[in-house]
């Protein structure tokens, strides 16, 4: 094979590219970097903070916005828009907040109850930045305050409380006695925060009792099931023994009506024949016995009324009012 011989380059005697490239170059350079370092945007959910020489100079909205460069001009966005929560006791998976949940979930959701039993709350505080200077300037890392706060709050009620009212039915009363007490600690130390909601998750007795506490827990419930079939029967049986006494009452009354009426009736009818009967006794006491008689003669059946002289009565029994016995 015949070998190649080496390759030289004279860098000095190679043209160089004249000053005036090299300034243009430079100059493009040095535009483009005040352009990408000048010019920001700011999300739809966010707002900018915008500092001058560390100092703060001003909040800006959603958009595209300047800046000056060189480090002179710096923005800090907040997502002061968004929804943001604290979970206590718990963690839910592929969060993106680094202050949402606590790798201390154990201490936080062990809790003693007033009656001095223990338990284990869970919870989740939603809140939103409302004033993004307070946010940034007048505490020292909010985020963990707030959540130093919401755990003081939550023992602090669950502390004032039983631990059957914890569980069952005062749920409720908690979440909104630590929600009112929240927004009073925010302002106080001045946050720049504003709570939305407090909400219990799971509240459970320590593991080592939750067999019992669950048999305690069926009794109960059998017991309300209980107390809601009696109300029910209680419910359907009174207003039907209710319903048929009024009838009766009702039918009662309508046959005291009706008794009265009759006997006022007769009463009225009595009163205009003695009126009658005043004017002109003869005539009443005829058309009394008239009518009498007309309704008690055809009740008698069939009468014979024959002289005492007459004779031979019997050949003409029996006798009959039906046309084939007269026959």
């Amino acid at each position: 094979m015949n070998s190649r011989p080496p390759v030289v380059y004279d860098l000095q005697n190679m043209p160089r590219p004249p000053l005036r490239t090299i300034g243009v170059v430079l100059a493009v350079l040095v535009i483009l970097f005040l352009g990408w370092t000048s010019f920001y945007t700011v999300a739809a959910e966010s707002e900018g903070v915008v500092l001058r020489f560390g100092k703060y100079l001003t909040t800006v909205e959603p958009g595209l916005h300047f800046k000056l460069p060189f480090g002179i001009d710096e923005v800090i966005v907040l997502p002061t828009r968004r929804q943001l929560k604290l979970e206590f006791g718990f963690m839910t998976r592929g969060y993106t907040d680094p202050a949402q949940a606590s790798q201390y979930q154990g201490e936080e959701k062990s809790m003693v109850t007033g009656d001095l039993n223990a338990a284990l709350v869970e919870w989740v505080v939603q809140y939103r930045i409302s004033d993004a200077r307070q946010y940034l300037f007048d505490v020292r890392n909010p985020a963990q305050t707030l959540r130093d706060l919401s755990e003081a709050a939550m023992r602090e009620m669950i502390g004032d409380r039983t631990v059957d009212e914890v569980i069952t039915i005062g749920r409720q009363d908690v979440e909104v006695a630590v929600l009112s007490r929240l927004q009073e600690l925010a302002k106080i130390y001045q946050l720049g925060l504003r709570i939305d909601q407090v909400q219990l998750k799971n509240v459970n007795p320590p593991a080592q009792v939750q067999a019992s506490f669950n048999e305690v827990n069926r009794a109960q419930q059998d017991r309300e099931n209980a107390i809601n079939v009696a109300n029910g029967d209680y419910n359907q049986a009174v207003p039907r023994a209710r319903g048929e006494a009024d009838q009766a009452i009702r039918g009662a009354e309508g046959y005291q009506f009706k008794r009265v009426n009759e006997a006022e009736g007769d009463v009225a009818s009595f009163t205009a024949m003695l009126e009658a009967y005043t004017k002109a006794p003869e005539i009443t006491r005829t058309r009394l016995y008239l009518e009498t008689m007309g309704d008690v003669i055809p009740q008698m059946g069939q009468k014979i009324i024959i002289d005492d002289a007459m004779r031979q009565l019997l050949p003409i029994l029996p006798l009959s009012t039906k046309p084939e016995a007269a026959r």
